[in-house]
């Protein structure tokens, strides 16, 4: 099979990797999380100048109508440089709802200007309790006077803090867990009775805790292509999406921290020769490689298995969910082989601070773990493959 990009993908690969490498150093990367925002404006501003915003917005709405193959070579670029600004937020999971779920005015409201970098989204779905379950929806949306009053509470929402609305899953009937009763509403973080606790995660994005206490929106923020309550397959595909993206985050990732393990190993020395002279040191490096390779292979898979934004049939969704679930099993193992690996040869120097393979090592964690760890793609692979 011919995994070759199209000249148009490389291209934009190409430019948005070199733009990264020159202008996304690790020094500067370490002045945007000191800074208040916690991203680049003008970071954020380029990359939708380059292109990156647009890719999955429809030609309709001013974008290139593109999907996850044409996604696949910016992300990996965004997991080497380990960009902090909110591109899956943003473009994978609110854009991705927005053009699954809203209807044709609300896309062109909003997917236009998250295409040109005007808009910022985010995505209020994790509850406590959850553990992974995309039913497992307590917050509730009440009805009134054509009106919807939203109670509840999210927790790490990513880039919630810097983003422009908020897009909320909550319950319009039945109870957490139910699959029939949810539904999907854009929600300003400044409005009344929304209170946000934003920190900082593992890998250095930013995240909030969002406190829904009597928010009230109008019924023309009800993402409202369908019937009040029949979101979940919308929101399951864009998990899916999402997951496959960030196979493909965590691919550029470790080809970063095989790079920089192999580096480190021809240039370190003891006993007056190059540790990479030493077979056993060979050996974990070729496991390291062989990791990537098959990584790299099931990232494909994923992002092969995901388009278009069609929700399909319910055995197109069960077999889209096979197919993710097998690809974040097989890649989360590869990042912790990779990232663990990369960390011991390079020895003490692999934990501290100031070498970029340790906040690699960081990135490849929380990878492995978000929108599902292995555990639960596991068990949901083997329920699809049962069904």
């Amino acid at each position: 099979m011919d995994f070759q990009l199209t000249e148009e993908q490389g291209l934009l690969t190409d430019s948005i990797t070199r733009f990264l490498d020159n202008e996304y150093t690790f020094e500067k990367r370490k002045v945007i999380l000191d800074s208040a925002a916690g991203m680049s404006q003008g970071v954020w501003q380029q990359l939708a100048e380059m292109g990156l915003m647009s890719i999955p917005v429809p030609e309709s709405c001013g974008g290139f109508g593109g999907g996850a193959v044409d996604m696949m070579g910016p992300m990996q670029a965004i997991g080497a440089a380990l960009v902090v600004e909110p591109v899956v937020p943003t473009v994978v999971l609110g854009a991705g709802l927005v053009a699954r779920a809203g209807s044709a005015a609300q896309q062109e409201r909003l997917l236009g200007a998250v295409a040109t970098g005007a808009l910022k989204l985010a995505f209020a779905h994790v509850e406590q309790g959850a553990r992974h379950n995309p039913a497992f929806v307590k917050t509730k949306a009440t009805e009134s006077a054509g009106q919807w009053m939203l109670q509840g509470h999210k927790q790490v929402v990513l880039g919630a803090a810097q983003a422009d609305k908020i897009i909320v899953s909550a319950r319009t009937s039945g109870s957490a867990g139910d699959e029939v009763g949810i539904s999907l509403f854009i929600v300003d973080p400044k409005a009344k009775g929304v209170t946000m606790k934003a920190y900082r995660t593992q890998d250095d994005e930013l995240a909030a805790d969002v406190e829904l206490s009597g928010v009230v929106v109008s019924a023309a923020d009800r993402l409202d292509a369908k019937p009040a309550g029949e979101a979940f397959a919308a929101i399951c595909a864009t998990l899916d999406f999402a997951n496959a993206m960030l196979c493909a985050e965590a691919v550029g990732a470790i080809d970063f921290a095989n790079r920089m393990t192999l580096e480190y190993l021809k240039t370190r020395k003891q006993f007056g020769v190059p540790i990479g002279a030493f077979q056993a040191l060979q050996h974990r490096m070729v496991d390291m490689t062989m990791e990537a390779e098959q990584a790299r292979s099931m990232m494909y898979l994923a992002c092969t298995s995901v388009d278009p934004v069609d929700l399909g049939t319910a055995d197109q969704a069960r077999e889209r969910a096979r197919k993710i679930s097998a690809a974040k099993v097989r890649v989360a193992d590869a990042c912790r082989k990779v990232s663990q690996e990369a960390i011991q040869l390079h020895g003490g120097m692999g934990m501290t601070q100031e070498l970029k393979v340790s906040h690699t090592f960081r990135k490849l964690t929380v990878l492995a773990r978000r929108f599902g760890d292995a555990d639960h793609h596991l068990g949901r692979f083997m329920a699809c493959a049962e069904a």
